[in-house]
């Protein structure tokens, strides 16, 4: 157990100063984060054809409401714990690549509808909007990386314990 938290420790770190860093910024955040955007707003655009999306930005076709999805916003630290949990735990890499595209996956899908509800929300009432963001969301999407983290254990399977030598 010591080893595992250890480990996750240092992998936390590590992932978050990598993803300060500016080549990591440049070369993965901000594309992620665009292509985000697109999903983001190719979803809205499915029940509102006016919805465009810029960047790292979601707006209204009268541009009246912009969503800007900033850092913190688009799942990544999520991720980062979500991997950092994965790799520290003892078990087979088959099973963490499964955990890590699987976890990945559900936790963006997570935040696609976050980033959705967010922007009707915003278009709404700006309080709502502020209090869903800032609290609810926020800690939704970190239960969610917990939660992909549990499920992702009970399906890990058990290392075989050393039997015993028996004296005869």
């Amino acid at each position: 157990m010591f080893r595992f938290i250890l480990l996750f420790l240092v992998l936390l770190v590590v992932l978050f100063v990598a993803e300060l860093t500016g080549p990591v910024e440049r070369h993965v955040i901000v594309p992620f984060t665009s292509v985000l955007a697109d999903i983001c707003a190719w979803v809205i655009h499915l029940f509102d054809g006016s919805t465009i999306s810029n960047g790292k930005l979601i707006q209204n076709a009268s541009g009246s409401f912009i969503v800007s999805i900033e850092r913190g916003c688009n799942g990544v630290e999520a991720v980062i714990i979500l991997i950092s949990a994965i790799l520290a735990f003892p078990a087979p890499w088959k099973h963490k690549l499964f955990g890590l595209f699987f976890g990945f996956l559900a936790i963006q899908i997570l935040n696609v509808v976050r980033i959705v509800s967010l922007f009707y929300l915003g278009m709404w009432s700006p309080v709502w909007f502020k209090w869903f963001h800032e609290y609810l969301w926020q800690a939704l999407i970190v239960l969610d990386a917990l939660i992909v983290f549990l499920v992702w254990l009970r399906y890990v399977p058990a290392k075989p314990r050393p039997v015993a030598a028996m004296a005869t």
